[in-house]
Order: structure tokens, then sequence, then C-alpha cells
């Protein structure tokens, strides 16, 4: 058991555990990364467009290919390094083009499924889960961002995947992520939740917003309850952290104390927000609210922050 698995809550979150040693100050070292790809130990995630390739044996799905198996695949695109196992072994995630699903489609023992089906299901280790996750978000970069951003030129991959060059002007890019807020205000024994119309029916969840420019994290807490819900809050205190590759978000988890009452809804934002007290959200965890509300699953970072609220109720906040 690593250090971050023994001291993070973060780890117990879908796409969060991530044991992989990525190695950052070797990626430019090229010599290092030709014998580690060309190691016989070396492994490797399949992505058909941004969506992952799993093998089956015995009816057990697994991510990881080994060289003759990824061989198979015809017309790869790039490598991306994702780091080193314990025993030193290199994991890449090599990108193929989309069609290569429907190429697959003869194969029984080859399965395509993207992050949030692998995720609820739970078909793969939680670790493997984070890796894809971080392959993902990086593979969905380079195919948004082939372009310099300063001179409209053509970039090419360096740093094993983890950089573009822009050879006309200079310019170097590296893979971004989007921090966004997702917080629960607090009112005692109740919370505020909200729900979009794109929910499922009767879910409610966590209110959430992209962090802005000069914003930091409690200001961004503070601010997207206002806007949302009428709520205004004081106290913010973090709780925990999911990387969402959806394509490529942080959400950050916190908790603020709410001073305001009255609910006033940003119908731009949110089809509805309402106070939901400690025991209804007991029941919606569980799926047994008498009205059929309901609450996301534990893959979403906001399912962890409803269930601390509902075994600490106001105490989960200063």
């Amino acid at each position: 058991m690593t250090l971050h698995t023994l001291f993070d809550r973060s780890a117990a979150i879908a796409y969060s555990l991530n044991p992989l040693d990525r190695a950052s100050g070797q990626r430019e070292d090229e010599a290092f990364i030709a014998e580690k790809l060309t190691h016989s130990s070396c492994r490797f995630f399949a992505f058909s467009g941004d969506v992952p390739l799993l093998r089956i044996r015995d009816g057990v799905h697994e991510a990881l290919f080994d060289h003759e198996e990824i061989e198979s695949f015809k017309d790869s695109r790039q490598n991306i390094f994702l780091g080193l196992q314990p025993d030193g072994s290199a994991v890449f995630a090599r990108a193929f083009d989309k069609g290569l699903v429907d190429d697959l489609a003869w194969r029984p023992d080859v399965e395509a499924m993207d992050l949030r089906s692998l995720a609820m299901r739970g078909l793969v280790a939680p670790e493997i889960l984070g890796e894809l996750s971080t392959a993902k978000e990086v593979l969905d970069w380079h195919h948004r961002h082939r372009f310099c951003a300063n001179c409209g030129q053509e970039t090419r991959i360096t740093a094993s995947g983890w950089r573009r060059d822009c050879a006309n002007c200079g310019t170097q890019h590296f893979p971004r992520v989007d921090p966004v807020v997702i917080m629960l205000a607090i009112d005692g024994e109740r919370c505020l939740m909200g729900r979009q119309t794109r929910f499922p029916e009767k879910m409610y969840s966590a209110l959430a917003g992209f962090l802005e420019p000069g914003e930091t994290i409690e200001d961004a807490v503070r601010r997207e309850i206002l806007e949302e819900s009428g709520i205004a809050c004081s106290h913010v205190r973090y709780f925990a952290s999911q990387p969402w590759p959806f394509p490529s978000s942080l959400m950050v988890g916190c908790f603020a104390r709410a001073t305001g009452r009255d609910i006033n809804v940003d119908i731009k934002e949110l089809e509805d927000a309402r106070w939901f007290t400690r025991e209804e959200v007991v029941q919606m965890l569980i799926d047994e609210h008498p009205e059929g509300f309901n609450a996301p699953k534990p893959m979403a970072i906001a399912h962890h922050l409803l269930k601390e609220f509902a075994e600490k109720g106001g105490a989960v906040v200063p």
C-alpha cells in the first residue's frame, strides 16, 4: 500500500489513484525512453480515439497489453510515456484512430469501453482506472491542441508526449487541466443541492463551477454558490479532489458554511435547488428517499461529499 492510499481520501475516489512513478525528469531522455519502450516488460494501454480497449481473457477484462498484443493493432498514431511500475517496467499509452473499434469488431477477445462505464461497472482495479484516466487526458489534449496558440503553426510532440513544441516561434505547450470547484453549502443539519436539466430524473447533486483567473478556491466556492442559488457563504473547507477526464478537469471538493437561507435559483445554470436534511441525504445515497430523490453514484466526488455530510452533519465545516 502506497503512502497516498493511506493518507489521502482523494485516492478512494474514481480516477484518482495512480501509483505509477511518473519519472517526469526522464521524459526527455530519449535513450531511457527507447530502452523502456522496447523492453519485453513494457506494457501498453490502447485507445481507439478516446476510448480504451480491453482484452478479455477467461471472462476477465484487462487493460494492459504486451508488445505482441499491441502490435496486432494497426495504424498507431503515437506513444505517451505514463510512468514506471514498482518493478521498473514502463507503461505507455498508445493511440489509434477511432476506426480501430470497427476493425476489431470481429474479435471476441477485445472490447472498447468508455471510462464512465468502466468506473460504473468496476471492471478494472482502481489504480488501472486512474492510469487510464491520465492517459485519456493527455491523449485528448494532443487531439485538441495540434496547433500553436501563439502563431497558428502545427506543433510536434516532445518530452515523451508531455509537451508540444512549435518549430516556428519556439513556444512550448503543456497539457492543461481545468480546475472546477464542487461544493456543498451547509446550514447546520441541512445541505444545499441543485439539479440541472441534463441530470437523471429526481437526481440532485453538489453545485459546481470553473475557477476563474486570479481567483482562489475559497472565493470560487463562495461565488459559484451565490451565483447559482443566491446563498451567501463564509468559511470554506477543502475535502478532496478528483481528476475528471471528460475531457480534462480537476474537481476540487469543498464544504462551505451558509450565512443565508433563502434560495434564488439562477435558471440559466440550474433547473432547481433546495435544502436537504441530513436524514434525506442518507436516504438518497441508498435510493430510499420517500419522494424518489437520488444522488450521484460513488464514481463521482459529489457522492463522497454527501457521504461525509451524512456521517458528520454540520461538523464537516468549521
